[in-house]
């Protein structure tokens, strides 16, 4: 059964409210100022895929030579622009591997907040839903940080049109692509989520999933056009594909949730 929560004011909400809020900022902020302090390390991670030597790269080297291929190297130079962008750049980064770092902390204040209007069965059903959102989400971060973001930045970071014009990347577009493309991807691995929950609450189901497949397969690249940071078909075939498997996936999601609440 629910707790009573109409025995606090709307002030007394809000000074709950803004305990959590404060809680939240205070642990991103810690967690920040730790990634700030060691700038090395955080660095060592967000520029690794910048160099040859990046685990993606070792891969698909040993899976070339595997098949007789030729393997090869490559090196990209980043470069500043700014007199104060690479202290503004560390800065930023280091917030952002604070809030990430911290999000699992903010999930959990956030759900205590909520969670006091909720019934049992109601909390079981956010902590599976949020949980499991969660989950997609860093495995989305991830995929793009090992797969997509390394073989669009090798593509892009080597093309010349002419050996006479060199590549100068700024590790400001560098970050900016990093980080957009993994919060993009984030977002996009929630597709099974959503789809689980509209077919819960009765508004989808798999047939039309399938019926509606090759208008779906043009919105995915029309929504992979607009969150890539670059306008390549490379990068963008890299990002609407994942997002299709994520809707072939869905569909055989939707259609077992179906049956199991048909009792079929």
């Amino acid at each position: 059964m629910a707790v009573d929560t109409d025995k606090q004011s709307f002030w007394e909400h809000l000074d709950v409210l803004r305990v959590a809020i404060v809680k939240i900022v205070a642990v991103a902020v810690v967690f920040g100022i730790a990634a700030f302090c060691f700038k090395d390390e955080l660095f060592a991670v967000v520029l690794a895929p910048k160099n040859d030597g990046f685990v993606t790269y070792r891969l698909f080297n040993r899976i070339a030579a595997w098949a007789g291929g030729e393997t090869g190297s490559f090196a990209v130079q980043l470069i500043n622009t700014g007199l104060a962008q690479q202290f503004i750049i560390h800065m930023k980064t280091a917030l952002c591997a604070g809030v990430l770092c911290a999000s699992p902390y903010i999930l959990y204040q956030l759900f205590r907040f909520v969670s006091p209007a909720l019934y049992a069965n109601e909390r079981k059903y956010v902590v599976r839903v949020v949980g499991g959102g969660y989950a997609l989400f860093v495995v989305g971060v991830l995929v793009s940080y090992f797969l997509i973001f390394p073989l669009t930045f090798r593509f892009l970071g080597t093309y010349q049109v002419s050996g006479e014009v060199a590549n100068l990347i700024t590790l400001d577009s560098y970050i900016s692509t990093l980080v957009l493309m993994c919060l993009s991807m984030g977002i996009v691995f929630e597709i099974p989520i959503l789809s689980w929950r509209f077919v819960k609450l009765g508004f989808l189901s798999a047939d039309f999933m399938r019926r509606y497949r090759k208008h779906a397969i043009v919105i995915i690249l029309v929504v992979a056009a607009v969150i890539t940071p670059t306008s390549d078909v490379f990068t963008l075939s890299l990002v609407a594909l994942p997002m299709w498997l994520l809707y072939e996936v869905s569909i055989l999601l939707v259609d077992r949730v179906k049956k199991q609440t048909s009792g079929i």
